[in-house]
């Protein structure tokens, strides 16, 4: 239980930090490109710092989208580690449309056990350990409450009767022709099909909570995009899976790149 209170602990304060960013009116973000084009800001170099204040005291490796990335042949001797994404969906944090996240996943042997994400302008924290999965809210503002009170007043996952129909939730800056594909195949099988957009993480959080049925990714994205929420999906009983062999995602590959996935609710 340490872990799970040091990784709330450290999502928490990092989405205060993001927000202190996000809601200052002189700030530009300071964004910068990195190698692959994608952007970085101010608020993920700050997010970074905070969790790894957090997570390196605990001794275990840590592999963070905005950290160093060590060669597979060293990575592959980690049996546990940590995965983290200090801000998961920097496009949207720049659209500033609140849909962004704090991600921090444990793994072991290749499978995420205890997940944190936390959406800072929403206030909406999901986690997962044990093999059960909650959502609370707390809002993000100075002081937090106890992580104690938070997982005492914290509801377990999935919630009932979520939603009607078939929902499913989709990249609101990733859509694919692939993903168009697949929803209208959804639309072929089902009633009342209804497609739902988000950014980062929150989609396969969406569909842990019970208010989507299915995410499916036909674009590309890193481990660090995936680990939190796959660890809370899958504690509240959802498949997260690689679309084209079923089988259960896997992380600290030699290659960090996810397969395309799905995420399902189990009905």
């Amino acid at each position: 239980m340490e872990y799970l209170h040091t990784a709330l602990l450290a999502a928490l304060e990092a989405g205060r930090d993001i927000l202190d960013i996000y809601e200052d009116p002189s700030q530009d973000f300071g964004i910068e490109r990195k190698a692959d084009n994608s952007p970085l800001t101010l608020a993920d170099k700050a997010a970074h710092r905070r969790i790894m204040q957090h997570l390196e005291p605990l001794g275990l490796p840590v592999l963070s989208e905005e950290g160093q990335h060590l060669p597979f042949s060293e990575r592959s001797h980690w049996d546990t580690l940590w995965i983290v994404d200090p801000l998961d969906g920097t496009k949207e944090f720049i659209k500033k449309n609140g849909e962004f996240t704090v991600n921090i996943a444990l793994v072991r042997q290749g499978q995420p056990l205890l997940g944190v994400v936390y959406v800072p302008a929403s206030g909406h924290l999901y986690f997962a350990a044990s093999g059960k999965a909650f959502k609370a809210q707390v809002p993000c503002r100075r002081p937090f409450p106890s992580v104690e009170s938070i997982q005492a007043a914290a509801l377990p996952l999935p919630a009932a009767d979520a939603h009607r129909g078939f929902v499913v939730v989709a990249s609101r800056s990733h859509m694919s022709p692939e993903t168009e594909q697949f929803v209208s195949q959804m639309r072929l099988r089902h009633t009342d099909v209804q497609l739902v957009s988000s950014g980062s993480s929150i989609k396969i959080c969406l569909v842990a909570e019970g208010r989507a049925d299915v995410y499916p990714r036909f674009a590309p994205t890193m481990e660090w995009d995936t680990a939190a929420g796959d660890a809370v999906a899958r504690a509240a009983g959802c498949a997260v899976t690689d679309a084209s062999t079923g089988l259960p995602l896997l992380y600290n590959k030699a290659d960090l790149h996810n397969p395309w996935f799905l995420v399902e609710r189990s009905r």
